[in-house]
């Protein structure tokens, strides 16, 4: 056998394969970003910083994984492409050297009542394979054990040409699934309580029907007065069983109403398929506080919530069910399968195994897989989406990370620089879009943007080594080692709201009294009960102002102005100077220019290519008709009032001619929480997550309410917001509010008065009360990991 003659070993030459290592950007200019020129090394640690709104995700998201799905979605055939999301290229003029990338953001799990923890990491797809195979009795295939599968059956004739004569056969088939019938998969049952419904006393003429929409003569109300199936005069309290049976539950019916075609349904199913169906979040305020008061939603009684039918839950391995298995926390179901030696179906356990111990190492082994999908945190919900990730084999990818300590105790961020880390060293290039100096400080290389937020920032302020941030004037580099100190003297309460025998999900009977009139914070390790003893001991109502991180909802329609109501003062104070109707004044109603309806471009649909936006030409992308825009206050027509920044605006209806009270206190809050760069008409699509959190906390500070309840408010903040932030909660307590925060970030642990800490461990091991006293206390014992933790990072 012959050998290839080797080469020298003194000076080999590098192959022209190995020059690409890096990733090179030249004239980046997606949304705020101004001509960005970067080099970022490949196989390296990437951490992208800079203050809330300074472009690092549209550096990161919008141009670098953005341009590589398009053009990895360029592969398929365009037919393929026809069924995939469509990209437009991002706006730059050059991108080298890119790899597949897999993006991991913060984009919450969908909240669709059937989608569960286990449902969205494919463990529940291996569970049900599992009890197919293994389960006794054998009840049938994998199907049999899915709560999205119903059983049906069904026989009929089959009509099939066969040899040039037309034959008919009887064929039959079923189904076996395992879907609760009662529930249909969903866990819970709702009830709808008949007197919110409407008023039995009166008869439908006399506006009977008290479901918002069904009122004022409007169709929804003839429909059911005009049907011709009772008498519209009589009092409901007073229809025969017919009758009521036909206004409340009537199969779906055509008719003509006044000369016009429509379909009767009875009452209740009409409701439940217009406004039930719909996810809760997503609801008019009207309509929410209408399914709040009338819609009851309980344990289903059949299935006892596991969503499963008798069938599924009847076949078990080792004395479990499917449904007992979904429930365990899944650090207990790793080590119940890891005692399953069965050579049959070897395979498919080791790939369970890995899963469920992905989930442990990923520090989410407090989470059962049957927990709804829609109630995991932000961060919860990014690292079940890492799991798939962790035991790949694939190298050489580019991972993005969106803030992926967001959520996490400082305990539990080393274990996740250590997987970032293993990522990287397995050959792939991490990018990290990140606040927290924890995760900044394991970079191997470091791009800062800024100087500020919106039109302030979208430029490259450094470039370069940890070590270089640190000394290089940045805003981020000035702020990199600040650590706050523990207070020296704290506030004295001024009462206590007692919790007594808590158990929502972990918790083990806490009792705790916090004290109202101070800053109180309550913290711990993630899984260890924080958010269900607030916000299950603590209902958002009477008094209390809840702001959670549930995401905000708007389109590119909507833009700060309409979302914080600050677009109805502007628009009455228009129509009051100038003699007009308020509905003017707004793009989505009768101002909005008739040629692009309001949006200011109009958009071409191009199939399976990336559909154009081009600015309209009527309105010149000013959204308004050119006779609206005739009319002004204080010298500006509306598209330059939504032109400008908080700032300007909080300045130019604060006096002088256009002085607007209403106006003014909104955005004096918008102000108050950091968004003073942020433009009134800039849709709500384009702002970061930080930006979001602050808007929605500004949009409840106007809410009256003696107590506040914050869940992470430094979520997406830089450390240069943090400072802004504890500042707003000191005015707020010094303001008569009691303000309760749910924080992992230990300059607001410091800056507290009293913090309640829970714990020690995750999920089953967490759920108690391991201290309460002020920071400094805690500080002195180091009894808990938020004492050691807190210890270190003040210097006691």
């Amino acid at each position: 056998m012959s050998m290839a003659p080797r080469t020298d070993p003194q000076s080999p030459a590098p192959h022209v394969a190995d020059s690409h290592d890096l990733i090179r950007v030249h004239g980046a200019r997606e949304n705020n970003l101004k001509d960005v020129s970067i080099e970022i090394p490949k196989r390296r640690l990437t951490v992208f910083t800079g203050v809330s709104g300074s472009g690092k995700s549209s550096l990161v998201f919008d141009t670098i994984a953005a341009e590589s799905q398009r053009l990895i979605n360029e592969t398929y055939s365009a037919f393929v492409q026809g069924f995939m999301p469509t990209q437009a290229r991002p706006e730059v003029d050059v991108l080298d050297g890119l790899t597949t990338v897999i993006t991991v953001d913060q984009q919450r799990l969908g909240a669709d009542p059937r989608s569960t923890v286990g449902t969205a990491t494919d463990a529940n797809a291996m569970l049900r394979i599992l009890f197919s195979r293994l389960g006794k009795p054998h009840i049938g295939s994998p199907k049999a054990f899915s709560f999205n599968v119903a059983s049906i059956s069904g026989a009929g004739a089959v009509t099939m040409e066969r040899g040039g004569q037309t034959v008919k056969e009887r064929r039959s088939f079923s189904i076996t699934g395992g879907m609760c019938p009662r529930c249909e998969g969903r866990g819970s049952v709702s009830d709808l309580d008949l007197t919110q419904l409407y008023d039995d006393s009166k008869s439908l003429s006399e506006g009977a029907i008290t479901v918002p929409g069904y009122t004022g003569g409007g169709w929804n109300s003839r429909l059911y007065s005009e049907s011709g199936f009772f008498d519209p005069d009589k009092p409901i309290r007073k229809f025969t069983k017919k009758e009521l049976h036909d206004f409340l539950h009537r199969e779906p019916t055509r008719m003509k109403i006044a000369g016009i075609n429509m379909t009767y349904e009875g009452l209740i199913p009409r409701i439940q398929r217009s406004m039930l169906a719909k996810e809760r979040e997503g609801m008019q305020p009207h309509i929410r506080e209408f399914v709040d008061r009338a819609v009851t939603f309980t344990t289903c009684p059949e299935c006892d919530g596991t969503r499963l039918n008798e069938g599924a839950r009847s076949s078990k391995i080792k004395r479990i069910s499917i449904a007992d298995a979904c429930a365990m926390q899944i650090s207990d179901l790793a080590e119940w399968v890891r005692g399953l030696d069965e050579p049959s179906v070897a395979p498919l356990l080791t790939a369970l195994q890995q899963t469920l111990d992905s989930f442990v190492e990923i520090g989410l082994g407090y989470l059962s897989l049957d927990r709804p999908a829609g109630t995991l945190s932000g961060g919860e919900a990014q690292r079940v989406k890492m799991i798939r990730h962790l035991g790949s084999s694939l190298t050489d990818v580019t991972y993005v990370f969106d803030e992926p300590t967001i959520g996490l105790h400082p305990h539990d961020i080393q274990r996740m620089n250590d997987l970032l880390l293993r990522l990287r060293d397995k050959g792939n290039t991490v990018l990290v879009v990140e606040h927290k100096p924890e995760t900044i400080a394991i970079a191997d290389h470091v791009v800062d943007l800024g100087p500020g937020a919106g039109t302030a920032g979208g430029t490259v302020c450094f470039e370069g080594t940890v070590e270089g941030l640190r000394t290089g004037g940045t805003i981020t580099g000035r702020h990199f080692d600040d650590r706050a100190a523990v207070k020296e003297t704290v506030r004295k309460p001024t009462g206590t709201l007692e919790i007594r025998g808590a158990r929502t999900h972990n918790l083990q009977g806490v009792d705790v009294d916090i004290p109202l009139g101070v800053l109180a914070v309550v913290t711990g390790v993630a899984g260890s009960g924080k958010s269900s003893l607030v916000h299950g001991s603590i209902p958002a109502g009477e008094g209390v102002v809840s702001v959670d991180q549930a995401a905000i909802r708007g389109s590119r329609r909507s833009n700060p102005a309409t979302y914080t109501g600050l677009l109805d003062p502007i628009r009455k104070a228009f129509a009051k100077v100038n003699g007009v109707k308020p509905a003017l004044f707004s793009a989505n109603s009768e101002g909005a220019c008739p040629t692009c309806n309001g949006a200011g471009v109009i958009y071409t649909d191009l199939a399976m290519m990336a559909g154009v936006a081009t600015t309209c030409e009527e309105c010149e992308g000013k959204r308004f008709q050119a006779s609206v825009l005739e009319y002004h206050l204080g010298g500006r027509d509306i598209s330059e009032v939504l032109a400008m920044s908080v700032t300007e605006a909080e300045e130019f209806f604060g006096a002088g001619e256009a002085a607007t009270p209403a106006a003014h206190r909104i955005l004096t809050r918008l102000a108050d929480v950091g968004l003073g760069y942020l433009t009134l008409g800039q849709p709500l699509t384009t702002l970061s997550g930080g930006e979001r959190q602050r808007l929605k906390l500004a949009t409840h500070m106007a809410e009256k309410g003696g107590v506040y309840v914050l869940d992470e408010p430094t979520a997406g903040l830089h450390l240069a917001d943090v400072e802004q932030l504890l500042g707003l909660l000191d005015r707020l307590v010094d303001a008569g509010k009691s303000v309760i925060v749910v924080e992992h970030h230990q300059a607001v642990m410091a800056h507290a008065d009293w913090i309640i800490d829970l714990g020690p461990g995750a999920g089953h091991d967490g759920g108690r009360l391991v201290f309460e006293g002020t920071p400094a206390d805690l500080v002195a014992s180091r009894s808990t990991l938020t004492g050691k933790h807190l210890a270190t990072y003040v210097g006691g």
